[in-house]
């Protein structure tokens, strides 16, 4: 059994011992798993202690993180890290924007991108329409107190040449963009990063081009193709969260259905990625790459900086 050692990282103030805990934390930035980014981290203790190690430096540990990275996960890891641990320089928040049709998966890919990109501020936008709700009455604006799915039954005049359902979603989503845009503003003002999630993040609805200096934004629809594994969500759903109208989910769920195909459309005739969500931990991986590429390009000098095309999907291929 090897004896117990303290391996201090010298140049941070006031010299602090080397922590798994905080050292997955920081891994987790490269897409791994809490579980695989706590085995890195253990690793790299073992390779420090097996050296004979007793103080390091931060770029010292950073550098070995990256080797075992390498070594059990892949390079794709490695210099996902490796280019974190750069995009900590940008002098601009972050603001990423999850849209996507009911039961992909947003909300769930928000709080985990949240926990591995160190980003405390997490807005849903159903928070913001129901904010919204209680200052206009229904008489009002009848569409802003229904669901994204069944909006079209709230309109006073369906239009005839449009499907009700898509007619409803926008006059419903053109509504709460306006909330939308009020927090990306908030985000520029304050500094400070954050991660905008909902239905209602849809792309074309909002303009970020007058922010462009001020924010990094980087907007992002997640789908789920298969109608099976995308109605599979909901019945997930109704085991761990009662009380819950899933029932009614299912019952609209064609109109969920029409929904994600507007958005997906949207996405792509805004040039915004589409993610498909079938297994969690792809999908935030996808996200983290683009976040990651998205950043570094940030850093580069803006007459180099590349320009994004069109963009049909990006990584979380289905298995």
């Amino acid at each position: 059994m090897k004896p117990s050692r303290t391996i201090v990282v010298s140049d941070r103030e006031p010299g602090l011992p080397y922590s798994k805990g905080m050292r997955a934390t920081d891994i987790m930035v490269s897409g791994l798993s809490p579980f695989r980014a706590y085995q890195v981290a253990e690793e790299v203790e073992t390779r420090l202690l097996d050296g004979g190690a007793t103080q390091v430096t931060a770029g010292e540990v950073d550098e070995l993180t990256a080797q075992v990275l390498q070594d059990l996960a892949g390079e794709r890891y490695a210099k996902n890290y490796l280019r974190w641990r750069e995009v900590a320089r940008l002098d601009v928040p972050l603001v990423i924007l999850i849209g996507g049709a009911t039961g992909v998966g947003k909300s769930t890919i928000a709080t985990q991108l949240a926990v591995r990109l160190g980003i405390v501020r997490v807005v849903g936008t159903d928070a913001v329409r129901e904010v919204m709700r209680t200052m206009l009455a229904p008489e009002l604006l009848p569409s802003l107190h229904t669901s994204s799915f069944a909006a079209g039954k709230a309109l006073r005049e369906p239009p005839r040449s449009v499907d009700p359902v898509i007619a409803g979603f926008r006059e419903q989503t053109a509504l709460v963009s306006v909330g939308v845009g009020a927090l990306v503003q908030r985000a520029a003002m304050e500094g400070s990063s954050a991660i905008i999630e909902g239905a209602h993040v849809v792309p074309g609805f909002f303009d970020l081009a007058p922010l462009e200096d001020r924010i990094l934004a980087i907007p992002v629809v997640v789908a789920v193709d298969d109608e099976e594994v995308h109605r599979s969500h909901f019945v997930a759903r109704s085991t761990d969260a009662a009380g819950r109208p899933f029932e009614r989910y299912l019952a609209e769920f064609s109109n969920i259905r029409k929904v994600q195909k507007y958005i997906r459309s949207q996405a792509l005739s805004h040039g915004v990625p589409v993610v498909p969500n079938y297994h969690l931990d792809q999908a935030l991986t996808a996200v983290i790459d683009l976040v990651i590429e998205r950043a570094a390009a940030r850093l580069q000098p803006r007459g180099g900086r590349a320009r994004s095309g069109r963009v049909a999907e990006v990584g979380g291929a289905r298995p």
